[in-house]
């Protein structure tokens, strides 16, 4: 059984793996599941990733110019 603190914790993954062209949020922002946390690039393209849930942003673990790998840990967000 999870502890209640780590029910309200939602982390958002990188998909596959690219590098960081921007990040669209700070600590404390408030997000909706449309709204992109961060720009990746991979293969020339641009992909927004997006916040999947609706909570605060408490930690942001990259940074631009980062590479990130399928599975990595961009956004940490708090739910409810």
């Amino acid at each position: 059984m999870s502890s209640p603190s780590a029910r309200n914790v939602h982390t958002v993954h990188a998909e596959l793996v690219a590098g960081v062209m921007s990040v669209e949020v700070a600590v404390g922002d408030k997000v909706t599941p449309t709204d992109a946390v961060c720009l990746l690039e991979s293969m020339k393209m641009e992909i927004p990733v997006l916040a999947e849930v609706s909570g605060t942003v408490s930690e942001i673990v990259i940074q631009v110019g980062d590479v990130v790998h399928d599975g990595d840990p961009l956004v940490i967000l708090t739910v409810g």
